[in-house]
């Protein structure tokens, strides 16, 4: 009786997850900036690298676009015609297994495993047992998203920020958003080292 009592609570709280009305967006920021502040309201337009201009406008464009938007929200405008800054964005995507750690799969542990967000590889040791039972594997999608901010007349870099996220789905322009709104987050101030914002949005 105590296992179905277990049972049917581990279905409860799968049910309710499942019911959840919010979706986290955890985002890992690293930023650097060379001012401590930024005029309200200055103007800039947006540059693209020769990899970026080869891409071709169906898919810079909208990663503009959706960076625009943040940017406004920190008080920059966006001026093709008069700028003071010019801002380059990127976007990074990738497709990987997570393998389960308690069946056979490449890498390491018992009969192999990737687990954890984005910071390798481990394991407990090496003594798997082959497969054949365990969690199925998951398609991890691993996005990072880039913004440089160069001041025009001089030509320094004031502002550099990364952001990364990682999920189960590719990153849509909602989630996109949160990304760019995070990376932005207390911008143009820039705390040491990496630090984690995490957002909840609609489902």
């Amino acid at each position: 009786m105590p296992r179905i009592s277990v049972v049917l609570a581990l279905l409860a709280a799968a049910a309710l997850a499942g019911c959840s009305t919010a979706r986290l967006v955890d985002t890992d920021v690293q930023a650097f900036s060379t001012v401590a502040t930024i005029p309200a309201g200055a103007t800039y337009r947006f540059e693209r690298l020769p990899s970026q201009q080869l891409a071709g406008a169906a898919q810079q464009t909208p990663l503009e676009q959706i960076a625009a938007g943040a940017l406004e929200r920190v008080g920059l405008r966006q001026d093709e015609a008069n700028p003071k800054y010019s801002v380059q964005v990127g976007l990074s995507a990738r497709r990987e297994i997570s393998y389960d750690p308690w069946r056979s799969g490449p890498g390491w542990g018992y009969g192999g495993g990737f687990y954890g967000r984005r910071y390798g590889y481990g394991g407990f040791g090496g003594y798997g047992y082959g497969g054949g039972w365990g969690f199925p594997d998951r398609i991890l999608y691993r996005q990072q998203i880039n913004l440089l901010v160069r001041d025009l007349s001089s030509g320094t870099v004031v502002y550099e920020t990364h952001a990364d996220h990682d999920s189960l789905q590719p990153a849509d322009a909602q989630v996109l958003a949160v990304m760019f709104d995070s990376a932005l987050h207390g911008f143009p101030h820039a705390p040491l080292g990496v630090r984690r914002v995490n957002v909840e949005i609609p489902r």
